[in-house]
Protein backbone atom coordinates (compact mmCIF):
# COMPACT_ATOMS: atom_id res chain seq x y z
CA UNK A 1 0.00 0.00 0.00
CA UNK A 2 1.26 3.51 -0.43
CA UNK A 3 2.54 5.50 2.65
CA UNK A 4 -0.38 7.18 2.80
CA UNK A 5 -2.72 4.14 3.61
CA UNK A 6 -5.14 2.84 1.25
CA UNK A 7 -5.99 -0.52 0.00
CA UNK A 8 -2.79 -3.07 0.32
CA UNK A 9 -2.03 -5.00 -2.73
CA UNK A 10 -0.19 -8.45 -2.96
CA UNK A 11 2.97 -8.26 -4.74
CA UNK A 12 4.76 -11.70 -4.35
CA UNK A 13 3.90 -14.30 -7.15
CA UNK A 14 6.87 -17.13 -7.77
CA UNK A 15 6.65 -18.05 -11.40
CA UNK A 16 8.64 -21.07 -11.44
CA UNK A 17 6.76 -22.46 -8.01
CA UNK A 18 2.90 -21.64 -7.49
CA UNK A 19 2.81 -23.45 -3.44
CA UNK A 20 6.10 -21.22 -2.74
CA UNK A 21 5.02 -18.73 0.35
CA UNK A 22 7.12 -15.49 1.17
CA UNK A 23 7.60 -14.19 4.91
CA UNK A 24 10.22 -11.72 6.42
CA UNK A 25 10.23 -8.64 4.25
CA UNK A 26 12.80 -5.80 4.84
CA UNK A 27 12.67 -2.79 2.82
CA UNK A 28 16.18 -1.60 1.60
CA UNK A 29 17.73 1.74 3.43
CA UNK A 30 16.93 3.54 0.12
CA UNK A 31 13.77 2.18 -0.31
CA UNK A 32 14.85 0.59 -3.95
CA UNK A 33 14.29 -3.48 -2.93
CA UNK A 34 11.93 -5.48 -0.52
CA UNK A 35 14.26 -8.77 0.70
CA UNK A 36 12.35 -11.64 2.14
CA UNK A 37 12.15 -15.44 2.51
CA UNK A 38 10.42 -17.53 -0.07
CA UNK A 39 9.80 -20.98 0.95
CA UNK A 40 8.68 -23.79 -1.53
CA UNK A 41 9.72 -27.07 -2.85
CA UNK A 42 11.28 -27.85 0.66
CA UNK A 43 13.69 -25.10 -0.16
CA UNK A 44 14.01 -21.82 2.06
CA UNK A 45 15.55 -18.82 -0.26
CA UNK A 46 16.56 -15.19 0.21
CA UNK A 47 15.91 -13.15 -2.28
CA UNK A 48 14.61 -9.46 -3.36
CA UNK A 49 12.20 -7.40 -5.52
CA UNK A 50 11.10 -4.13 -6.67
CA UNK A 51 8.98 -2.09 -4.28
CA UNK A 52 6.04 -3.29 -7.40
CA UNK A 53 7.31 -7.13 -6.90
CA UNK A 54 9.18 -7.06 -10.46
CA UNK A 55 13.13 -8.01 -10.84
CA UNK A 56 12.39 -11.00 -8.32
CA UNK A 57 16.32 -12.48 -7.75
CA UNK A 58 16.84 -15.51 -5.35
CA UNK A 59 20.00 -14.89 -3.79
CA UNK A 60 20.56 -17.80 -1.64
CA UNK A 61 18.41 -21.22 -1.12
CA UNK A 62 19.16 -24.02 1.53
CA UNK A 63 17.18 -25.52 4.21
CA UNK A 64 15.81 -23.18 6.43
CA UNK A 65 17.20 -19.70 5.20
CA UNK A 66 15.36 -16.87 7.03
CA UNK A 67 15.56 -13.80 8.67
CA UNK A 68 17.19 -11.24 6.17
CA UNK A 69 18.16 -7.96 7.33
CA UNK A 70 20.12 -4.88 5.06
CA UNK A 71 23.29 -3.84 5.57
CA UNK A 72 22.92 -0.03 6.25
CA UNK A 73 24.30 0.68 2.82
CA UNK A 74 22.06 -1.80 1.34
CA UNK A 75 25.01 -3.62 -1.07
CA UNK A 76 24.77 -6.76 1.69
CA UNK A 77 22.05 -9.30 3.31
CA UNK A 78 22.26 -10.84 6.44
CA UNK A 79 20.48 -14.11 7.57
CA UNK A 80 20.50 -17.23 9.26
CA UNK A 81 21.14 -20.79 8.04
CA UNK A 82 19.76 -23.52 9.89
CA UNK A 83 20.47 -27.01 8.98
CA UNK A 84 18.44 -28.78 11.44
CA UNK A 85 20.87 -31.35 13.74
CA UNK A 86 23.46 -30.49 16.87
CA UNK A 87 24.80 -27.42 14.37
CA UNK A 88 22.36 -25.10 15.23
CA UNK A 89 21.63 -21.57 13.18
CA UNK A 90 24.51 -19.60 11.86
CA UNK A 91 24.66 -16.26 10.45
CA UNK A 92 25.64 -15.35 7.11
CA UNK A 93 26.39 -12.94 4.74
CA UNK A 94 25.82 -11.99 0.29
CA UNK A 95 25.79 -9.19 -1.18
CA UNK A 96 22.47 -8.42 -3.39
CA UNK A 97 24.49 -9.77 -6.54
CA UNK A 98 24.03 -13.14 -4.80
CA UNK A 99 27.32 -13.53 -4.75
CA UNK A 100 29.93 -13.53 -2.08
CA UNK A 101 28.34 -15.97 0.56
CA UNK A 102 29.52 -15.78 3.75
CA UNK A 103 29.55 -17.44 6.83
CA UNK A 104 29.77 -14.90 9.75
CA UNK A 105 31.85 -16.45 12.92
CA UNK A 106 29.80 -16.18 15.86
CA UNK A 107 30.63 -17.92 19.39
CA UNK A 108 28.01 -19.95 20.09
CA UNK A 109 24.30 -20.20 17.53
CA UNK A 110 23.03 -17.31 16.03
CA UNK A 111 19.73 -16.51 14.46
CA UNK A 112 17.87 -13.16 13.66
CA UNK A 113 20.81 -11.02 12.46
CA UNK A 114 19.81 -7.02 12.76
CA UNK A 115 22.44 -3.97 12.07
CA UNK A 116 24.01 -1.40 14.59
CA UNK A 117 22.76 2.26 13.78
CA UNK A 118 25.94 3.91 11.69
CA UNK A 119 27.41 5.99 14.43
CA UNK A 120 28.52 9.49 13.62
CA UNK A 121 32.12 11.65 15.32
CA UNK A 122 31.57 15.00 15.65
CA UNK A 123 34.33 17.30 15.86
CA UNK A 124 34.06 19.86 18.83
CA UNK A 125 35.89 23.16 18.14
Amino acid sequence: MSAGGGQAQRISFSKDDTNASYSTPVWSPKGDYIAFTRQGGGQFAIGVMKPDGSGERLLTSGFHNEGPTFSPNGRVLMFFRDPGGNGGPSLYSVDISGRNELKVPTPGFASDPAWSPLLSSTSGG
